[in-house]
This record gives C-alpha cells, sequence and structure tokens, in this order.
C-alpha cells in the first residue's frame, strides 16, 4: 500500500488545544483524574488472610524498568533497567468488584474486601519466566491457550500496570495466560519526554518477548492491548518485525489493539504502511472528547494524536478495507475517567467487548456484546466511516459487534482484491 493511501486516514476531531484549556487538564491529570496515575505509595506489599470469596488475578510480568531503590511494595521504579527483568504477581480482586472500575485503598496495605491487593509476587529469570509461561500455557485447555500482552501508557507507575491489567484480565473474562510488558515510566505528570524516550528504549526489551512467546512457550496464538503511548511503543516494535520479515511473528500473533494511540497521526500512518501488508487485524480505539491526548497534542505543538481522532473519510475508508484495520469510536461511551482517556478499561460495556473478541477464533470479526447505539463501531474488518458509503454502520452499530456484515458491495470487493 503506497503512503498516498494513508494520506486521510482519521480526520480531525478536535480543534487545537488553547493555553488555558491545556492547563485545565493539566489540572485535572494533577488532581488524580486518571485512575491508573498516582496512587500513594507502593501497593503491592503481599496482602496476607486474603478471602476465600476474593477471585484472584495471576500475571506474568517482563519489564525494562530497574528494581526501586526507596520503595519494596513498587518494585519497580520509574529507572531504566540494563536487561529485562521478570516476575509473577497475583492481585487478588475484591468481591463487591464493579466491572469497569479500579478500586484501589488510599493507602497500603489496603482491604482485600473492598480493594485490589497483591497476594504473591515472585521474581526470577528470563529462562525461568519463559517456562512458567509454558506450564500456565499447558496447564489450559487447548481452545484457551492464549497469550495476551498488555502495554501500558504514559504516567504510569508499576504498581498502577499491575492493578489495572489484573482488572483488564477480570473483567473481559479472558481465560488465556495474561502477560504485562512495563516500561520504564516515571509516573508523573512532568516527565513526558522521559517516558517518550523510555518507550523507544523498550522497543527491543518488547520484541524479544514477543519473539519468545511465539516459539517458546507453546501458546496456540497471542493478542496485544497497548494504551496510550504505549501504543507507539506497540507500533514501532510491530513496524520492525515487519520490515525483518515476521509481523506475524511465526504467524502467532492473533490481532493488535490500541486504545487511545498517543502517537502522532503522519507517524501512525507510516508504522501502518509497514504493519498493514502483513495482514494483522488491527483495532483502534478513539475518543474525540480524550482530554489527556488534547493534552498531548498541544505538549507536540498541536499535531495530532491517532487516538483523538475518528474516520471520516468514505474514499479513505474503502482504500482501509484491505488493510483489516477497525476503528472502534468511543467519543459517546461516559465513563468514570473524566479524562476520557482510559474508556477502554473504565466503560463495563467495551472491555467485556474486548474480552468477547479475545475469546473468538474470528479474532476481530468475532461477536461481542450488544452495546447499543451509544458505541459506533466503525468497520467489521477494517475503516469503515461514521458518514457516506457506510452509513448503514452508523445506524445499526449492534450488527457489527453481532457477527453480521452491512458493509456495501464496493468494499467487500476492495477487501477481497
Amino acid at each position: 500500500m503506497t503512503a498516498n493511501a494513508y494520506s486521510c486516514i482519521f480526520c480531525p476531531g478536535i480543534g487545537v488545544m488553547s493555553m488555558k484549556a491545556a492547563l485545565r487538564v493539566l489540572a485535572l491529570i494533577a488532581s488524580g483524574a486518571v485512575a491508573a496515575c498516582g496512587t500513594p505509595g507502593g501497593l503491592l506489599g503481599p496482602v496476607v488472610d486474603i478471602p476465600e470469596t476474593n477471585q484472584k488475578v495471576a500475571l506474568y510480568v517482563a519489564t525494562s524498568r530497574a528494581p526501586s531503590s526507596t520503595d519494596a511494595a513498587l518494585i519497580f521504579g520509574g529507572d531504566r533497567a540494563r536487561t529485562p527483568n521478570h516476575g509473577r504477581i497475583v492481585v487478588a480482586i475484591p468481591p463487591n468488584h464493579v466491572t469497569g472500575e479500579l478500586e484501589l485503598p488510599g493507602r497500603p496495605p489496603g482491604d482485600p474486601k473492598q480493594h485490589f491487593v497483591a497476594a504473591e509476587r515472585d521474581l526470577f529469570g528470563d529462562k525461568d519466566f519463559i517456562e512458567r509461561i509454558r506450564r500456565a500455557v499447558a496447564a489450559r485447555p487447548p481452545h484457551e491457550r492464549d497469550v495476551l500482552v498488555f502495554i501500558h501508557g504514559y504516567n504510569t507507575r508499576f504498581d498502577d500496570a499491575v492493578f489495572r491489567f489484573a482488572q483488564i484480565v477480570h473483567d473481559s473474562g479472558f481465560k488465556g495466560v495474561p502477560v504485562l510488558f512495563t516500561w520504564p515510566s516515571r509516573g508523573s505528570l512532568l516527565a513526558y519526554p522521559y517516558d517518550r524516550e523510555s518507550a523507544v528504549y523498550s522497543r527491543d526489551d518488547l520484541d524479544n518477548l514477543l519473539q519468545a512467546i511465539a516459539t517458546k512457550t507453546g501458546a496456540r496464538k497471542f493478542d496485544i492491548l497497548a494504551h496510550s503511548m504505549g501504543g507507539f511503543l506497540t507500533a514501532e516494535v510491530l513496524r520492525g518485525a515487519a520490515m525483518r520479515g515476521n509481523g506475524r511473528y511465526n504467524g502467532k500473533l492473533d490481532q493488535a489493539m490500541f486504545a487511545a494511540p498517543d502517537i502522532d497521526i503522519d507517524v501512525f500512518r507510516r508504522q501502518l504502511e509497514k504493519i498493514t501488508p502483513q495482514r494483522l487485524p488491527i483495532t483502534v480505539f478513539v475518543s474525540a472528547d480524550d482530554k489527556a491526548l488534547g493534552f498531548s497534542r498541544f505538549v507536540w505543538g498541536s499535531t495530532n494524536r491517532a487516538g483523538a481522532f475518528t474516520v471520516t473519510d468514505p474514499v479513505m475508508a474503502q482504500r482501509l478495507a484491505a488493510a483489516n484495520v477497525t476503528v472502534v469510536d468511543l467519543s459517546d461511551v461516559k465513563t468514570s475517567d473524566s479524562l476520557g482517556h482510559g474508556k477502554f478499561a473504565a466503560s463495563p460495556k467495551v472491555v467485556q467487548m474486548i474480552g468477547g473478541r479475545l475469546a473468538a477464533d474470528g479474532g476481530i470479526k468475532s461477536r461481542g456484546p450488544s452495546l447499543g447505539e451509544s458505541l459506533v463501531v466503525v468497520g467489521s474488518s477494517l475503516g469503515h466511516t461514521v458518514g457516506g458509503v457506510a452509513a448503514g454502520v452508523v445506524a445499526a452499530p449492534v450488527k457489527v459487534l453481532e457477527g453480521k456484515d452491512p458493509v456495501p458491495a464496493t468494499l467487500k470487493e476492495a477487501h477481497e482484491q
């Protein structure tokens, strides 16, 4: 696919953020409006006497972070490690957990009857890490021998990433083996440049992890879910894999999902030029009211961010139909996240829809729960637009999620070609 084919993948959904608006967003973030950022003190000190009513989620963790030198309950801080570290953390889910919420304590250690807490934690070497994943995969029924890799975003501490991923795994109903890749974020609002460089620093470590999952764990397939700046890291890694001729990681990479990707739109187009010829199913969750990405746009000199834009060009939708990308517009979905940046995890219906897609062999075309008219899914195989040739998708978004195909014949023909 040529560069011209990506000249208008997304069209603007928000205007240039003013200084006043940027400061309002800054105040929101600094006050803790993003649930995944800013929990007080490390919350990963193991809690004993977990009630039997608590469900547990075991996460396998690979990280390019160095161990924390100041907080043992945090385990890993924001410094960069020379070589990756690995571990396993078991998170206990409170019995009254509300889907889409992340019930964290105001201070450690937390009450397992009310809060997400760490029940177990182990650290070990690289070879033991892969072997443990292999054993976890083998212990599952054949149809559940899948791996889900989660890559978090900017301003995320280690414990924040652990608890958020545990919530996603639990709420989505994922039955395979969850693997968290966490890179050295400072967990500080003003450390945006450091975080960006840390994401770049971590490319080889993430790529090596994906290669090991594909070739050494016995998994029948693996999927990727990347949020915010983690989407930039993931797209860079997938671009590199495609350029060396192994963009689907020995055929084991089944799909990649980008939630609110904090990526310059022009950069994302270039990345997709290399990735999409691999026929990898890609989902992009976007929201025009994402205030955090609006702030990112302000920081980067008003460059458009991929996660805050919706598709509006029907000609481009037809070109994208052959590239296997689905755009899910969450602009009208309301959650407790006042910044609109974590809707993929904070909306019960969206996180369950993600789980439905992960559970089905059909990947991106699998049946999901009915989200109703509040969720407009732009595409059943890739980027159909919210107007023109694909108006039927807007009129009946549930049909897309239920596996029915409202795509006009013209787009079907483009996809087949």
